[in-house]
């Protein structure tokens, strides 16, 4: 089964970049499907607070953007390595949480609207902490 594991976490500066990057594992999720046939989306959570989307893709490659990062964030994929990265700049000590990935349970969901509930997903990666100083 597909495992999603996160990295690129870290300390970094106010202003500052990350790229944030998700590989999955594994054949297929519990829907039968691949990577590639499920809509993908990054996730953070600050300390107190909800789960929240920042941003996803689809099987298609549409991408959407929560308004907040629009501007200064991009998420993008790559089927051939099995992979979903979060390329995030000029960082705000809000943006301090721990970021996910995820799967979308379904498997080719839309192929042009990214869906907002955390519960809309059921395949998490462990997350990876970044922490923006001020």
């Amino acid at each position: 089964q597909v495992q999603l594991i996160e990295s690129g976490g870290g300390l970094v500066q106010a202003g500052g970049s990350l790229r944030l990057s998700c590989g999955a594992s594994g054949r297929t999720f519990s829907s039968g499907r691949t990577f590639d046939e499920h809509n993908m989306a990054w996730f953070r959570q600050r300390p107190g607070k909800e789960r929240e989307l920042i941003a996803g893709i689809t099987w298609s490659f549409t991408t959407d953007l929560v308004d907040f990062v629009k501007g200064r964030c991009s998420i993008s994929r790559d089927n051939a390595k099995n992979t979903v990265d979060l390329q995030m700049a000029s960082l705000k000590p809000d943006d301090s949480a721990v970021y996910y990935c995820a799967a979308e349970k379904r498997p080719w969901g839309s192929p042009t609207t990214v869906r907002t509930d955390p519960d809309d997903y059921d395949s998490w990666g462990q997350g990876t902490q970044v922490i923006v100083s001020s």
